[in-house]
């Protein structure tokens, strides 16, 4: 259904920031009449729904019709959060040719990223000059408002985000991430003077906009009136914005009332892409603002196109649609408080670890984790931490108790230890202990800003090392993707050298393959076609591979190519006995990033053996006891499934 529009596009509120910049721009937004919508159908909607797997090529065919249609909103928030990795690791695209190509298509909208203070776009820290630079960037390549906020509220990482935001030249949002309930007076760890201090002092330090990221969906009507209402009479200048999602099928129950409040933005997806753990719909917001105060200006029939054309497109992700195994909303997130942009993930991770049937024993262990780090607030990384210990828990059959019995002698997940160091910053309420101390034993920590104690990134030597590797034109743009993620961004270049743009194939081709006697066309460039017609399949030969025929503009041709589930079938690998004590297997399903340990290796208790990685969650095993190494049974790269047989040590 894509749509051609015709002529320049009506002006936006970009074209307020452009003439008036970031502060007359604020100003603009907190006169406005009427409530002011933020789109995220572009962004955190899919990453929420569907895993954070929509292609810009399907973002780009809807985008003039945003553009000509909804030219009122607030902002169109599409990119950061997970969708900059996402991009690389699973879509083999540019994060940054897609923020080029919908800058292009929609001049008049303000874009709008999630920022997650000093870690960027990642899930760790990063030298000081590398956010900034991050910052520089994005803005140079259309990025207009930096939501920034920290995983933990930890101020000094937020801070520095928003001052390399502000550096840049872009809006910046401060959000304070929301848990628990201000309203309840039995919960009083995040009470309504918590979130009062935190706004006080990003105000201080110069935010544009404040934001309230409600990130799980935790926002009852009666704490948004309480907590918006505080903010609005403590502020009566400042424009404030209101994130949440759907997940308890509260949503719009909640916004309605944050808007009487008086909040001046909230978040919303277009319908076909709204609720549960997306944010609420678009078209109930405008409905039900429509002919009061709040009229948000936005005509029903052309959320109804919109939506029309993404119920389409939600159709081509079905293996990542939630809706597999999620029917409806879940009032449950009141209690395990998982964020939205983490629930179809954690869906996710669990099913590929070999969990997907006990996802209710994975949300229980993630309260239960959540009570073993302190009670967190949970959002992108400290999120991870609470999700990767909740699967470590379920995978290995531990309760609370027993984890915090036997910390010292357990392989955790490397996020909980490095979190544990000072990684990600300090929690508010300080480190459970003795927890921390059982589990870091003689670790190094880190005290205050983690990101302080960095050396500067040397983009000079990065960029020529990145040069001499790939032989081709480097980006800035690539250089920045480098400093964020050198191993994806390295595959991504790997398979972009054997592959081409991928991003001109299909969504249904990209994802699934042609089906044998199809005939497809691929636009390489303006005027530039391959005709492709897929012929037949050879069969499987020993080293894995299959012989793929093909017709090439109107060419017979044939290449070899690997067959990954047959060679995964093809593999056996013995179990660990638990019996046998030395006998160590894998915590989880996963590759080995790195064997640490060869046959005749002394190792101590607690010493690491091995890394293992599995969707995104590192885990270190280490030695169970003292011994020497009898015999190793993986190597670097190999695939693991939970139990195999990694080393066997004699006492």
């Amino acid at each position: 259904m894509e749509r051609r529009e015709q002529g320049d596009p009506p002006l936006g509120f970009r074209d307020v920031l452009l003439r008036d910049g970031p502060e007359g721009f604020a100003k603009a937004v907190r006169a406005h009449q009427g409530l002011l919508l933020m789109d995220t159908t572009f962004r955190d909607a899919h990453q929420s729904l569907l895993a954070t797997r929509v292609r810009t090529h399907d973002l780009k065919k809807i985008s003039p019709f945003v553009s000509h249609n909804f030219n009122n909103l607030y902002s169109l928030e599409n990119w950061g959060g997970a969708t900059f990795d996402v991009a690389m690791r699973f879509l083999s695209e540019c994060p940054w040719k897609r923020l080029q190509e919908l800058r292009a298509l929609i001049p008049n909208v303000p874009f709008q990223m999630l920022l997650r203070g000093a870690n960027a776009v990642g899930y760790t820290n990063y030298p000081d000059n590398a956010v900034f630079k991050f910052c520089e960037v994005a803005k140079e390549n259309g990025m207009d408002i930096f939501r920034v906020f920290d995983s933990l509220n930890y101020l000094p990482n937020m801070l520095l985000g928003m001052e390399a935001a502000g550096a840049a030249g872009g809006v910046v949002e401060a959000a304070i991430s929301y848990t628990g309930d201000v309203s309840d007076p039995m919960r009083q760890k995040y009470s309504l003077d918590y979130y009062m201090q935190l706004a006080d002092e990003l105000v201080k330090a110069g935010t544009h906009i404040l934001c309230i990221k409600d990130m799980a969906g935790l926002l009852k009507p009666q704490s948004s009136k309480l907590l918006i209402g505080s903010l609005r009479d403590r502020f009566p200048d400042l424009p404030i914005h209101v994130h949440t999602h759907d997940t308890a099928g509260a949503g719009v129950a909640a916004m309605l009332a944050c808007a009487e409040a008086g909040a001046d933005v909230v978040d919303v997806a277009v319908d076909s892409m709204a609720g549960m753990t997306s944010q609420p719909s678009m078209g109930a917001m405008v409905a039900c603002a429509k002919g009061t105060k709040l009229d948000t200006g936005i005509a029903l029939e052309k959320v109804f196109d919109y939506s029309e054309y993404w119920e389409v497109a939600r159709g081509l992700y079905a293996p990542f649609d939630c809706t597999a195994t999620m029917k409806s909303g879940n009032a449950d997130v009141y209690e395990n408080e998982i964020p939205g942009g983490q629930y179809t993930n954690l869906h996710f991770q669990a099913h590929s670890m070999g969990l997907g049937n006990k996802f209710k024993e994975v949300k229980k262990a993630y309260t239960e984790a959540n009570k073993l780090l302190g009670d967190l607030i949970k959002v992108t990384p400290s999120s991870k931490i609470v999700g990767d210990l909740a699967q470590f828990m379920v995978q290995n059959n531990l309760t609370r108790a027993e984890v915090e019995e036997r910390a010292d002698e357990l392989s955790f997940p490397l996020s909980v230890v490095e979190f544990l160091q000072g990684f990600i910053g300090i929690p508010h309420g300080g480190f459970p202990e003795p927890f921390r101390s059982k589990v870091l034993k003689n670790l190094p920590r880190i005290e205050g800003r983690p990101g302080a104690s960095l050396p500067p990134l040397d983009f000079k030597s990065l960029e020529e090392g990145l040069r001499a590797a790939h032989n081709d034109e480097i980006t800035s743009e690539d250089v920045m993707s480098a400093a964020m993620y050198p191993k994806v961004f390295q595959e991504f270049k790997e398979f972009t050298a054997n592959f081409g743009p991928v991003d001109c194939l299909s969504t249904r081709l990209f994802l699934d393959g042609p089906k044998i006697a199809e005939e497809f066309e691929v636009e390489l460039e303006r005027g530039k076609i391959l005709h492709i017609k897929a012929l037949a399949l050879g069969d499987l030969n020993k080293a894995g591979q299959r012989e793929v025929f093909f017709e090439l503009n109107g060419q017979l041709r044939s290449v070899l190519v690997k067959d990954t589930v047959a060679m995964k079938e093809m593999k056996f690998h013995p179990k660990a006995q638990k019996s046998i004590k030395g006998q160590v297997g894998a915590p989880m399903p996963g590759k080995v990033v790195e064997v640490k340990v060869e046959v005749g290796s002394k190792v101590e208790k607690g010493q690491p053996l091995c890394v293992l990685s599995a969707m995104k969650m590192e885990t270190v095993v280490n030695s169970p006891l003292a011994g020497t190494i009898k015999a190793v049974h993986v190597r670097d790269d190999a695939s693991l499934e939970g139990g195999d047989l990694i080393v066997e040590i004699e006492e």
